[in-house]
């Protein structure tokens, strides 16, 4: 089975199983494909907490300003 065989039956399961389309497919990292599949099973690590994601986004914003 080639690489390409194997990607497209991984993003065939990923439409299946994530509502994926095939541009979110494709634009993931095989870490985060891994991430949600590990946490889908039950088998990743907790989320981060709010305060967390909050300290994240201060520090990361998304937008040039600041504002999220």
């Amino acid at each position: 089975m080639t690489f390409a065989d194997v990607a497209a039956r991984l993003a065939a399961r990923t439409a299946l199983t994530l509502g994926w389309r095939p541009d979110d497919f494709w634009n993931a990292t095989p870490g985060e494909l891994l991430g949600i599949l590990q946490a889908m099973a039950g088998d990743g690590e907790a989320p981060p907490s709010p305060d967390i994601m909050h300290r994240l986004m201060t520090r990361f914003p998304d937008s040039p300003s600041g504002e999220t």
